[in-house]
């Protein structure tokens, strides 16, 4: 896949109808600070696509974009943010829920972590309701550029353990230089363009046929 235009489209406080809706969605979702924005702007290519901040919790809305007039990415509130109020938690805990259960266009989410932190319950707890309600998952382990290729596979194992996941189901990512783009736009083509597998006619051995090491022939009577 090749990303060639993209675009916000609109800000939702709950799932409703927005311009493009029916289009295929991919859904970004994690915790506040791991990366969602700034993995968004460099899949795309685009700097300025999704407002970034070093500070958690920015992220308040279900933010949407459109990606090569064939689908929507949806940038889903941070999680797990300590200093929100109670009341702003429960807020966006109903977004995202409303939002996973709701979206008729949903084909795919990428849990984002911190390739350089074990996952948190609040993690654990997404894995968890994204299996139960059967919605197709991967994980994005960010900030790759944070640790050397070894500590990058050494980090795997605490990932796989807390979000119960095998390894092929991680995919470790840099929005700073670009480690795992080429794979993640490789992952979004196989969600969007599944390979259909191909039936093929039955085929029944003729009666009194029979196959050897050398070449087809009768049986004889």
């Amino acid at each position: 896949m090749r990303i060639v235009r993209s675009c916000f489209v609109t800000s939702l406080e709950r799932l409703g109808n927005f311009p493009g809706q029916g289009m295929p969605e991919i859904a970004m979702a994690g915790r506040s600070n791991v990366g969602k924005s700034s993995l968004i702007n460099s899949l795309c290519m685009n700097s300025k696509l999704a407002r970034t901040s070093s500070e958690p919790g920015k992220t308040r809305l279900v933010n949407i974009y459109r990606v090569n007039d064939a689908f929507m990415l949806t940038d889903l509130p941070g999680y797990g943010f300590a200093k929100a109020p109670a009341a702003e938690k429960k807020r966006w805990a109903g977004m995202i829920e409303g939002y996973l259960s709701g979206s008729d266009s949903l084909k795919h989410v990428f849990l984002l972590v911190d390739i350089r932190h074990e996952p948190t319950d609040d993690d654990a707890m997404m894995a968890d309701y994204l299996r139960h309600y059967q919605l197709p998952f991967s994980v994005i382990a960010t900030k790759a550029d944070k640790l050397s290729k070894a500590a990058r596979g050494r980090a795997m194992a605490p990932i796989c353990r807390k979000l119960n996941v095998q390894p092929w189901q991680i995919l470790a990512y840099s929005s700073e230089d670009g480690t795992g783009r080429e794979a993640l736009l490789k992952k979004l083509d196989e969600i969007l363009n599944p390979v259909v597998p191909v039936e093929t006619d039955s085929f029944e051995i003729p009666e009194g046929i029979t196959f050897e090491d050398g070449p087809t022939r009768e049986v004889e009577e």
